[in-house]
């Protein structure tokens, strides 16, 4: 890892935030989050903006929330969750939730699914998965939308509107959140309608063509109707130039929506908000370098019939496997080809056909609050919504497989690489719930029913598009120069069918698939307040998930014509029903004012699926977590130090894990990517620290850091021979797909884009100038994360991270009419780090053979060299800076 600022610089600025630092997110409460975001936005009196900002004195301000549904102090509340407000949502430049990739919240994190900028892998406490792309498979962190559910990791890095705070709620959810998760929730929440004339604009311009701008306008209320609109458009450049002819370069995004919100409130006790958006999401993935060359010091010669003997100590090893030697010729890189794990390349070294995915995301949805009486309100959250994905990739070119043999009789598509992965998804999903809220005496209680139904179709095509043409001078090739082959211009029947999206039209189709999912749910907690000191809550949610899926073509069969092949290929459709009963427990005690403790005991679980990667329909079963943690809130110094603790250990049974192994078909065998439950019982293990200080009026530090420990045991990992026909190449073999051999070898997994210690600071400075409202702000946050893993198979990990984001604001220029004008200057990765978040080592091993082959007594002991390249991966985005002017009104 490099960066452009000096050692000595970094150094300082790391001293710097652990002497002194200030979170830009608050703690908070679980059912604060609840209430707002699964009943809806809250009002400006229900809920107070969440930043732990300083009071008129100087000290921390108090953060009054909804808690269950009634007003509490966050410091009261039995549970860990951060908020990120507003106003540091604006200081951070957090436009999409990809920007809160850098560590805002350290026990979050995210990252892009492959080098993909609108499907995000979210993971809260170590539950991350790594391949909820399938459509047939749940994320581990519920992400939600003032209160509704979303679905699918697609479409997640839409474009922002006018958001009130993002809650990062960890642990186990279930009992106040309406659908059943196990590492946490992500709840985004929108600001309301005021029922007041005003509003919001904002422009900003930038380095790297970046230019952004957002208004937010409310409408005086009429008859008990109020209106608020919001537009938001966002745009950026490519980070890394692409010049091929028509083609769009790497990290390119331009964003846009719209929303609008409508308030009806004919009454003191009756509220109904109803919302419609709509945003668009055009991309590009970001540019998978290559990092190395043979990182592992494979060796090159022999043959099956005689492999070369593994070296003692050789790293040249496959996890999973029983090699004991290999064969195979470890291939020079083509021409062109540049190797740089160290820096961001800004131009990419061969250039490949590009365009740009498109992203949709659309939907309403209508939140109604009731109170019948002073014991009871009722509440309902009615949502549909909608994604719509048209995926190009084409980030990795020539650092990954298919790896190139340049020889004399290269000629274009004899010789083809530049792997093109197309895609499309369409997803739609109702969700209802039902609510009631109320207090009969000590007794606090929530209960609620829970109706989910999701349809989702995908499909995914991966054509080479470029070939190699050798230059020959004297029979001996000296270069080569490379040509785009036509791909996806067949009339494939398959593409034919109304399953099949735009993206893969003519291809050769990998595999499509389509899924219902449904999930009812019924769920209550119910706080005794025992005294004024004591709190004990119990809860529990019962979950009926049922999932329907089809697999219908694979491989290039349509599965729903050739059902002999889809028998051969050992194709079951999925139906399958599982219920859970989850049950919470809580006590809470307020040893003083100032200092509050809990106990929680919580479980979760999420539900199985099927891999549309394999070629049957591979089914996985659900995994279930069950969690115990501590937590002691306190504040000091007449509320000048606030210091919150937590520790948790979490045991995850069934854990979903993901394996790249050979699979026979129809067709011949394959490698793709297999999900099922390991055995045996994760291990999930974790601190959380978060502290503010206020010493004057107007100046906070703080930091936030998270210890989180994992391990998976060891999985048993089998792979098989097996034979591609009868007799051939083996007299063993009666029957093609009949298994030869196999072997069974441990294997240690990983769970990815966990570090084990993460922090997170930030320093606040407010100067007034004048009488006026008028003031100078400084905000500076630094970031750090320890290495973790970005596959769940490879021990290999990507590189440690610390990033810095900064602004500079003269705020609150008075105008006419009461307006105030605020001119900003902004940098997200102030010191230019750069460094790979995400490394893929699967292109640096020896490939598993599961072919049989004459004379070898089993092929499984022997691995293949000839696919060996190196690690790619992707660095993360460079600094960013600009000019940024607002108004409110």
């Amino acid at each position: 890892m490099t960066a452009s600022t000096s050692t000595g610089l970094r150094v300082a600025t790391a001293m710097l935030f652990c002497g002194a630092s200030v979170p830009a997110v608050a703690q908070t409460d679980l059912a604060a989050a609840a209430s707002d975001s699964a009943g809806g936005t809250a009002t400006t009196e229900e809920a107070q903006p969440p930043e732990a900002s300083s009071s008129n004195d100087g000290q921390i301000a108090e953060i009054v929330v909804t808690a269950t549904k009634r007003e509490t102090n966050l410091q009261k509340t039995p549970i860990s969750i951060s908020v990120i407000g507003n106003e540091a949502l604006r200081e951070r430049r957090v436009q999409s939730l990809l920007d809160l990739a850098d560590g805002g919240v350290p026990s979050l994190r995210i990252a892009t699914f492959e080098a993909r900028q609108s499907a995000l892998t979210i993971g809260i406490r170590g539950i991350v998965p790594l391949d909820a792309n399938q459509p047939a498979r749940e994320q581990g962190v519920g992400v939600y939308l003032d209160g509704v559910y979303l679905g699918r990791q697609h479409g997640l890095n839409a474009a922002l509107f006018d958001v009130e705070r993002i809650e990062v709620l960890k642990g186990p959810q279930g009992t106040l959140f309406g659908r059943n998760t196990e590492g946490g929730a992500l709840s985004i929440v929108t600001r309301a309608p005021t029922g007041r004339f005003g509003g919001s604009a904002s422009a900003s311009v930038g380095n790297l063509g970046a230019y952004s701008g957002n208004l937010h306008l409310d409408l005086p209320a009429r008859a008990g109707l109020s209106l608020k609109l919001d537009g938001v458009i966002q745009h950026q450049e490519p980070i890394t130039e692409n010049p091929f002819p028509g083609a769009v370069g790497f990290g390119y995004f331009h964003r846009k929506g719209g929303r609008a919100a409508l308030r009806w409130k004919p009454a003191s006790n009756f509220t109904n908000d109803f919302a419609a958006d709509y945003a668009l999401d055009k991309n590009s993935p970001f540019y998978s370098q290559l990092l190395n060359y043979n990182p592992n010091g494979c060796l090159s010669g022999g043959s099956n019939t005689a492999p070369l003997p593994l070296p003692a100590g050789s790293k040249c090893v496959t996890p999973g496997t029983a090699f004991t030697g290999t064969q195979g010729t470890i291939r020079p890189l083509l021409p062109g080809v540049v190797v740089n794990g160290d820096t961001l390349m800004r131009r990419v070294d061969i250039p490949v056909p590009q365009k740009v995915s498109r992203d949709r995301t659309f939907g309403f949805t209508n939140n109604l609050r009731w109170s019948v009486i002073p014991e009871l309100e009722l509440r309902s959250i009615s949502a549909w919504r909608g994604v719509d994905v048209e995926q190009y990739d084409n980030s990795g070119g020539a650092h990954r497989v298919p790896v190139v043999n340049l020889t004399a009789a290269c000629t274009g598509a004899n010789c083809a690489f530049s792997r093109y992965s197309l895609a499309d998804l369409r997803q739609r999903q109702f969700s209802q719930e039902l609510q009631a809220v109320g207090t009969v005496g000590s007794l606090d209680y929530v209960a609620g029913l829970y109706y989910f139904n999701e349809r989702v179709s995908d499909d995914a095509a991966t054509p080479n598009t470029l070939g190699a043409v050798a230059t020959v001078a004297g029979g001996v090739v000296t270069g080569a120069t490379y040509v785009p082959i036509p791909f996806c211009t067949g009339t494939n029947p398959i593409t034919a069918n109304d399953f099949v999206g735009n993206a893969v039209r003519g291809c050769n189709i990998d595999r499509a698939s389509k899924v219902r999912s449904r999930s009812y749910a019924a769920y209550g907690q119910v706080t005794w307040n025992a005294t004024d000191a004591l709190h004990v809550t119990v809860g529990g949610r019962y979950t009926i998930d049922k999932k329907e899926g089809e697999l219908l073509a694979s491989r290039n069969i349509d599965y729903r014509f050739d059902k002999a092949r889809a028998a051969a290929n050992g194709y079951k459709p999925l139906d399958e029903k599982w219920t859970r009963f989850n049950p919470l427990a809580v006590v809470a005690y307020d040893f003083s004012n100032r200092v509050h403790g809990y106990l929680k005991y919580a479980t979760g679980y999420r539900a199985g699926g099927a891999s549309s990667r394999t070629s049957d329909y591979r089914a996985f079963n659900p995994e279930d977590v069950k969690s115990y943690e501590a937590g002691l809130k306190t504040e000091f110094f007449d509320r000048r130090l606030r210091f919150n603790i937590a520790g948790y250990l979490m045991d995850r049974k069934g854990s979903q894990v993901d394996l790249s192994t050979i699979q026979p078909t129809a067709t011949g065998n394959f490698n793709n990517l297999v999900t099922f439950n390991a055995p045996g019982t994760t291990k999930i293990r974790g601190i959380e620290a978060d502290v503010t200080v206020s010493p004057f009026q107007g100046l906070q530090f703080g930091a936030s850091y998270a210890y989180t420990y994992t391990r998976i045991p060891p999985v048993p990992v089998t792979y098989t021979a097996f034979c591609t026909g009868v007799a051939a190449p083996s007299t063993a073999c009666t029957s093609a797909g009949q298994a030869i051999n196999s072997t069974t070898v441990p294997q240690q997994f990983f769970i990815v884009f966990t570090p084990r210690n993460a922090a997170s600071g930030s320093i606040d400075y407010s100067l007034p100038i004048g009488s006026s409202e008028t003031a100078v702000k400084f905000h500076l946050d630094g970031n750090y994360a320890q290495a973790t893993q970005a596959f769940d198979q490879f021990a290999a990990k990507a590189d440690a991270s610390f990033i810095v984001n900064g602004r500079v604001s003269l705020t609150d220029i008075n105008l006419a009419n009461a307006a105030r004008f605020t001119l900003s200057l902004w940098s997200r990765n102030l010191f230019n780090e750069q460094y790979v978040y995400r490394r893929d080592p699967s292109n640096s091993i020896p490939a598993v053979q599961t072919a049989p082959v004459t004379g070898v007594p089993n092929i499984l002991a022997v691995g293949n060299n000839g696919g060996i390249l190196g690690d790619y991966g992707n660095f993360n985005t460079p600094r960013t800076f600009g000019l940024e002017a607002s108004m409110k009104f």
